[in-house]
């Protein structure tokens, strides 16, 4: 049975949600752009952001990072992640492609266009503290909560883990963009990234719209019926990489032997297949 007329119909319909219409134009633009990068081909930034356990990392770093109260207000009061979730995600897609493998004009101008969004997002929240989305400190959890998350999720579902020195070199690569964003003294190894995510936790609860997002995330995606399975799939890995302690916060079970093999079996299926449907595109993880 030949099945490349599916992966073909598979692949366009993912690329397009993933990338936009103008998906093609831009990654043309990102990968074959003349001029220097700031991570050259052979760097774990690289490897990381180009394959497909990157759709479960970052689910989890979404739900991880709502975990911020300050962080999850400036979400719930100025994203457009409900109205317009795949909007947002093509964005952020684009953000990652661009600093990761295109060119070094392109991705200051993308993190130049990021700082001034983050520049106009401020408020207050419903229990009076202000926020602002430039606030080194709140962009350091985010930015933390990310790096962990991609990390977490590569090593358990990426096709080709990162050695152990690997993996404090994709952290230091991580750190060149997190400082271009605004964060001070961004972690530039694991056991820093470590100790840095220990340092938030007392500032982390589950409120409200945490705890909103999580179930419009995991219970009622934008997604079409035919794809609500594969969906469930990766929505149940990125469930299962998630620290035992934030299950409580966000209402979500802590099922140890569920999480160590279904969901663990349901991540790699939902990988391999990704991986089958995009084989040509080795960066399409972002773009």
């Amino acid at each position: 049975m030949d099945t490349e007329p599916l992966r073909r119909y598979v692949a366009d319909a993912l690329f397009t949600r993933v990338a936009g219409p103008d998906g093609e134009l831009r990654r043309a633009r990102i990968h074959d752009a003349p001029g220097p990068r700031w991570f050259g081909p052979d760097r774990p930034i690289r490897r990381v952001h180009g394959d497909a356990a990157m759709f479960i990392g970052g689910l989890r770093a979404l739900l991880l990072q709502s975990l911020h109260p300050l962080a999850m207000a400036a979400v719930a009061g100025h994203s457009d992640y409900r109205d317009d979730p795949w909007g947002r995600l093509q964005r952020t897609s684009t953000f990652l492609a661009t600093t990761t493998f295109g060119t070094a004009v392109d991705a200051q101008k993308a993190v130049d266009r990021v700082r001034f969004v983050h520049d106009r997002i401020k408020g207050v929240t419903a229990w009076g503290v202000p926020y602002h989305a430039s606030d080194p400190h709140l962009l350091g959890w985010v930015h933390a909560a990310e790096v962990d998350s991609f990390l977490r999720c590569h090593q358990r579902y990426g096709a080709n883990p990162l050695e152990v020195t690997e993996k404090d070199e994709y952290v230091n690569d991580m750190a060149r963009v997190a400082s271009a964003v605004g964060v001070l003294d961004p972690p530039t190894t694991v056991a820093e990234l470590k100790a840095r995510l220990a340092a938030y936790r007392p500032e982390l609860r589950g409120t409200p719209a945490a705890r909103d997002a999580a179930r419009f995330l995991l219970l009622t995606p934008p997604v079409p019926l035919l794809v609500r399975g594969p969906y469930a799939a990766l929505a149940a890995a990125s469930v299962a990489s998630l620290p035992a302690w934030t299950r409580l916060p966000l209402r979500l079970p802590l099922l140890p032997v569920f999480d160590n093999t279904v969901a663990r079996l349901a991540g790699h299926g939902i990988t391999r297949t990704l991986r089958w449907a995009l084989p040509a595109a080795p960066t399409s993880a972002t773009l």
